[in-house]
C-alpha cells in the first residue's frame, strides 16, 4: 500500500502517520524534501519558509519536483505513508505507482487552532487571524506552481475526519487499512514471474540490448539466465563481444557474436547443476532465436511465455508449434 496523506494545518496527518509507522509503514514526506533544500541553502526553517520554498521549487523543476523526488526512494516491496501532499500534480505522480491512495484528513477549525497552540512549535501563529491568514495563502492558487490543497481534496479518494481522540482516529485508520487491504491486488502468476525475469536481465552486462529467462516448474524457479559472454570470458561491455562491441545493427553478424542468449544460460546453467527442465515453463523478456529454440525443445521444456518479440522469432515460434510446445506473448498492464 501507498497511502498519501493531505489536508489542513493541524488536522492529523502527522498522527496519522506515526500511526501508520508503528503498523510498519515506512514514512516519507515530501515537507522533509523542501526542509532539506532550505537546510542547505543555510536558511530558516519556518512555515512561511517551506511554502515559499516549496512553491520556488515547483516553479523551477515542474508541479511534480517533491513527489518525483519522493518516489526515486520508494521500495516496491513496502507499505509506505506519504505526508504532506498539496498540490495536483504531486497526486498525479503518485497515481502512476500501483497501490497508492490519497487520504484527505479533515478537523474543524477550532480543533485545528487549539493544536498549533497546545504544541507551540516556533513559526506558528499565535492569533486566529494569523492562522486564518495563513490558511488562506495554502488554500488560495495564486499560480500553477502554488499550493492546490482544494484541488487535492477533490481527488481524494478517502477522508479521515479527526475531531475527537487519538482512539477515535486509530480506529477510523484502522477501518481505512482493513477496506484497502481487501482490494489488494495480487500479481498474477504470469505477471510475477516477468517481473522477476526482468530483474534477472539486469544483470546483463551486454551492449545490444538486456534479456534475461526464468525456468520454473510447479510455480516454482528452478534457473535463471541472463545474456552475456560464456563463463570466464571478458564481458560483453568490457570489450569482450566483438558484435556488440560495433554495435552491429540487429540480425547482422550474428555468426560473430560471443554473447549466449538469457534462455541458453538458463537451460546450460539447469544441466550444470543436474536439475531436470521436463515439463517446466519458460519465461523470457524476449521471444526466443532459433538455437534457443531447438534448445527449448529438446531440454523439455513444455510451454514458453514472452514479453518482447524478438525481430527474428517468426521461425521459432513455428518450430515450437510443430513441436507441441506452447508460446504465448504476455504484456504487463499498461504496455
Amino acid at each position: 500500500m501507498i497511502i498519501g496523506l493531505s489536508g489542513k494545518n493541524a488536522c492529523g496527518k502527522g498522527e496519522v502517520a506515526r500511526y501508520l509507522m508503528a503498523k510498519g509503514f515506512e514514512y516519507r514526506s515530501l515537507s522533509d524534501v523542501i526542509r532539506e533544500d532550505l537546510k542547505a541553502a543555510g536558511k530558516r526553517i519556518t512555515r512561511g519558509a517551506l511554502i515559499d520554498r516549496g512553491n520556488a521549487l515547483r516553479e523551477r523543476f515542474g508541479p511534480s519536483i517533491l513527489a518525483d523526488r519522493i518516489i526515486v526512494r520508494m521500495r516496491p516491496d513496502r507499505n509506505v505513508v506519504v505526508d504532506s501532499i498539496r498540490h495536483s500534480e504531486e497526486v498525479g505522480a503518485f497515481r502512476r505507482l500501483e497501490g497508492f491512495t490519497l487520504v484527505w484528513v479533515e478537523a474543524r477549525e477550532k480543533v485545528r487552532f487549539d493544536r498549533i497552540r497546545s504544541r507551540g512549535r516556533a513559526g506558528d501563529p499565535r492569533t486566529l487571524q494569523e492562522y486564518r491568514a495563513i490558511e488562506r495563502r495554502e488554500m488560495e492558487e495564486a499560480t500553477e506552481f502554488a499550493q492546490q490543497l482544494l484541488r487535492c481534496r477533490e481527488q481524494a479518494d478517502r477522508e479521515i475526519v479527526n475531531n475527537g481522540s487519538f482512539d477515535d482516529l486509530y480506529r477510523r485508520v484502522d477501518r481505512l487499512l482493513l477496506d484497502l487491504s481487501r482490494s489488494y491486488r495480487r500479481p498474477p502468476w504470469d505477471e510475477y514471474f516477468m517481473e522477476i525475469a526482468r530483474v534477472v536481465a539486469m544483470r546483463s552486462n551486454c551492449l545490444k540490448r538486456r534479456v534475461a529467462s526464468i525456468i520454473v516448474k510447479d510455480k516454482r524457479i528452478i534457473s535463471t539466465g541472463y545474456n552475456g559472454t560464456p563463463r570466464g570470458a571478458k564481458n560483453c561491455n568490457e570489450g569482450g563481444c566483438p558484435r556488440c562491441g560495433r554495435l552491429a545493427p540487429s540480425g547482422t553478424d550474428l555468426a560473430e557474436c560471443y554473447c549466449s542468449h538469457g534462455e541458453e544460460n538458463a537451460i546450460t546453467q539447469a544441466a550444470y547443476h543436474g536439475v531436470s527442465l521436463n515439463g517446466s515453463v519458460l519465461y523470457s523478456t524476449c521471444s526466443p532465436c532459433l538455437t534457443c529454440t531447438k534448445m527449448i525443445i529438446n531440454a523439455g521444456i513444455r510451454e514458453v511465455i514472452y514479453n518482447a518479440e524478438y525481430p527474428l522469432a517468426e521461425s521459432a515460434l513455428n518450430l515450437l508449434k510443430e513441436a507441441g510446445v506452447e508460446a504465448r506473448q504476455f504484456l504487463h498492464p499498461g504496455e
